[in-house]
């Protein structure tokens, strides 16, 4: 009761003292101060408005915000193959209709539940955000920026350095976020939110963390999944999923009470969803991902591509200078992005803009591919490989056995540490001035590793040397195919396995061809004037080489030897004696050289006599090419890996066409198509026929080195081409018996993978197909008579296999 006394006391005491000039005063200075703060606000904020204060974008970048995009690569069916991207920009434009209305509630019960209403600023919330974390203190008082604030700040905003910087950029933010409101949908606004936030682990944007977290995307993704990915969005490192699974969890059901709290959910829903565990399909966001990991590295490099300066070329990679330089001004699609510049006058960028790359690759033909290998490497040839090698000394390595042991010693020692030298470790070690001794103890010291199995990665211990040989017992491969009617490349598997081992057998490994060559040295034949019905006697030829010395190849058939044969029995059994009486005949290895450059050939190519029975190094992509020539009538078709690329805005900025060039007459491609046909119907490539089944007409050839170091297969139908090499990562790493021919290693990948593609018949080829051969050319070696009598009988040959 006393203090309720004095405080009407001191009440009276005051009004008495404050006459009412000294409350006009009062009132004065309160709406005064008042006034100026308004106008000083609104000053600031004009300020800030013209650039004045802080950084304000133009109109320009506010309609066209710079933005950091991976570039996508999609298949010629639609699917996204892969992206190229720096590791923190992999993020994959993705349309509003193709995010899932849950993910896009979320958002908005999450983080601004009145987005549709304001036009940048939540004043409410704002107001809200003031009064309880920034004067009562509490936590829990809820932020007050929108979604179009942390877009703003998103785009325009640099890390502060510290609490009084961030406040200063609210402001900024606050202007920066009215301007989006007035140049984009609300539609448009999310979708940029969700495009440009990082989710960690290498997902950028919601399409990346959808297909990282979850292995969906953004239109296929749950509801609670969707309260996942949303919830990180307060603070991704706290609420990473993937260190901190139970506190994400109570972060995504925070979500969902939200999305039921704003009526997006109905509370049975809700609670039932907060019931359920968060499992993640989670995996990593890496450049390595995706499909046709080979063909994507490829298109990287050839798309990025430098002009070649002779200077960057070490002496003994002259020749690759030369190929590149060609390159650079044959090829559009090498060194594209460097070559052409955007509207801007700047090159383009594959890994922030966003480009869209339209590939010739077909993805279920890839697969296709990729399975042929595994099934035929993975489960056959390699446990017949370590069988063969187990037990034995200088295994994976094969000498003859002339050579000493200490010899041996000396050639794998050297093949070792070259391998040691070209590693990342060993190049690592020498730039920070390891010496060669410290080199080897680090390469001999046993430590944990993982290593490859086809079985999957192993936890093992054992020394960087010995991980060395133990990844080259394993054999490698590599195969394209392609459309022999538009050059399109459909399957390209450069090796069994991209992570272990990213060497490309198919653009960028060189290797002898064998036999696969005799196809090109009998085609010269029939362009001067020679005939399959041609006919010589079976023995061993003597030729004298370059230098005045005997040549004396070895056959590798025992058939008919001393009897006469025709041209075409020789290519159909691989005759090497038939082959050098060629090679005698024409008495001009220049002229073959030559018409190995026609074929496309681009290695160095040392005009010899040798080179008939296939010495050459090679490609698979040059050799696919090459056997275009005999299913287009004479025309070579260069491999067409892209048909066109777009900007980020949809518009068409290249297109890519098939090249021709004309190899052989018609006459002699219908002679050379005959021959190659029965070496499928009856000679070396017949288990075509007799194992696989095949109907088909189909040509092709196999091919094998010396000792086997190489398997080869080529073979065509009338519409694809496609090769086949398996070999070891070095010329002494083989078979030591007849497994390691070209029929046993190769062909039957070739098989495998037409096989799947015929039983596919969504993919448009048929076994119905025909070669367009005229009468005349089929069976050439035979009377008319004899021509329907031989055609018949091969017809029923065919059929006894299926009967």
């Amino acid at each position: 009761m006393n203090k309720k006394k004095k405080v009407k006391s001191l009440r009276n005491i005051f009004r008495n003292r404050i006459t009412p000039k000294l409350r006009v005063r009062i009132n004065i200075a309160v709406w005064s101060c008042f006034g100026l703060s308004l106008l000083g606000a609104v000053l600031i904020f004009v300020a800030i408005a013209k650039g004045s204060i802080g950084y304000m974008p133009p109109i320009e970048l506010l309609e066209n915000p710079i933005d950091r995009y991976a570039s996508q690569l999609i298949s010629e069916d639609g699917k996204m193959l892969g992206s190229y991207s720096y590791s923190k920009d992999n993020r994959i434009s993705v349309k509003y209709s193709d995010l899932s209305p849950q993910l896009v509630h979320a958002l908005i019960a999450t983080e601004d539940n009145r987005f549709i209403t304001h036009s940048g600023i939540d004043i409410k919330g704002l107001v809200r955000a003031i009064v309880k974390r920034g004067l009562l203190m509490r936590k829990s008082g809820g932020g007050g920026s929108t979604i179009t604030q942390q877009l703003a700040k998103q785009l325009f905003s640099p890390s502060a350095g510290s609490v009084t910087e961030r406040i200063l950029q609210k402001p900024i933010e606050w202007v920066i976020a009215v301007r989006l409101e007035k140049y984009y949908t609300k539609e448009e606004i999310i979708n940029m939110y969700l495009d440009k936030f990082d989710f960690l682990n290498n997902a950028v944007g919601i399409r990346s963390a959808s297909n990282a977290y979850f292995s969906t995307t953004p239109k296929e993704l749950k509801a609670e999944d969707a309260a996942t990915l949303i919830g990180m969005c307060k603070n991704p490192s706290f609420y990473n999923p993937v260190r901190f699974n139970e506190r994400a969890k109570n972060r995504r059901n925070t979500v969902l009470r939200q999305m039921e709290k704003y009526g997006y959910l109905d509370r049975a829903d809700c609670d039932s969803l907060c019931r359920l565990p968060l499992v993640l399909d989670f995996k990593r966001v890496d450049h390595k991902d995706g499909d046709a990991p080979y063909f994507r590295e490829y298109l990287r490099l050839m798309l990025v591509a430098q002009k070649p300066e002779r200077g960057n070329y070490p002496s003994w990679l002259q020749a690759k200078f030369v190929e590149d330089s060609i390159s650079w001004e044959t090829n559009p699609l090498y060194g594209w992005c460097n070559k052409n510049t955007k509207t801007n006058g700047k090159s383009y960028n594959l890994y922030t803009d966003g480009l869209k790359i339209y590939t010739t690759l077909n993805s279920q033909m890839q697969r296709y591919a990729e399975d042929a290998v595994g099934e035929h490497i993975g489960n056959i040839l390699q446990p017949r490989f370590f069988k063969e090698k187990k037990g034995r000394k200088y295994a994976p390595f094969t000498f003859p056995s002339s050579i000493s042991d200490k010899e041996k010693e000396r050639q794998i020692n050297e093949i070792l540490n070259r391998a040691v030298n070209q590693s990342h470790r060993g190049r690592t070690m020498r730039e920070a001035g390891a010496d060669e001794d410290e080199i080897a103890r680090v390469f001999k010291t046993k430590t944990e590793m993982t290593v490859f199995t086809w079985e999957g990665m192993r936890d093992t211990i054992m020394s960087p040397l010995d991980s060395i040989r133990y990844y080259k017992t394993f054999l490698r491969t590599g195969f394209m195919a392609m459309d022999s009617r538009t050059g399109h490349v459909k399957a390209y598997v450069g090796g069994t396995n991209f992570t272990n081992f990213q060497y490309d057998m198919v653009t960028t490994g060189r290797r002898q061809i064998g036999s696969t060559m005799k196809p090109v040295v009998y085609s010269l034949a029939m362009v001067e004037g020679f005939t399959p019905c041609d006919k010589m006697l079976h023995v061993q030829q003597h030729l004298m080489d370059e230098q005045g010395n005997p040549w004396s190849p070895k056959n590798s058939t025992s058939k008919r030897i001393g009897e006469e044969v025709t041209l075409q029995w020789g290519l159909q059994n691989s005759s090497n004696w038939v082959t050098a009486y060629i090679m005698g005949q024409l008495r001009s290895p220049d002229a073959l050289e030559r018409l190995l450059r026609s074929y496309g050939f681009k290695g160095d190519i040392d005009p010899v006599i040798a080179m008939c029975l296939g010495t050459p190094d090679i490609s698979v992509s040059e050799m696919v090419s090459a056997y275009t020539v005999f299913t287009n009538k004479g025309l070579r078709i260069e491999p067409l890996y892209v048909t066109h690329i777009e900007d980020a805005y949809g518009n068409r900025i290249a297109t890519f066409t098939p090249q021709l060039n004309e190899v052989l007459s018609e006459d002699a491609t219908y002679k050379m198509l005959n021959m190659l046909q029965s070496v499928v119907d009856g000679g070396t490539a017949g288990r075509l026929r007799w194992t696989y089944g095949f109907k088909v007409p189909m040509g092709g050839k196999t091919g094998t080195t010396q000792n086997q170091s190489d398997g080869w297969f080529m073979g065509f139908t009338p519409s694809i081409v496609a090769g086949c090499w398996v070999g070891g990562e070095d010329r002494s790493i083989h078979f030591d018996t007849m497994e390691g021919q070209g029929a046993n290693v190769a062909l039957p990948v070739y098989a495998l993978f037409m096989k799947k593609v015929f039983a596919d018949k969504s993919l448009g080829y048929s076994e119905n197909e025909t070669f367009d051969i005229p009468e005349e050319y089929e069976d050439p070696c035979a009377s008319k008579t004899k021509k329907e009598e031989s055609r018949r009988i091969r017809q029923d040959r065919i059929d006894d296999f299926f009967n």
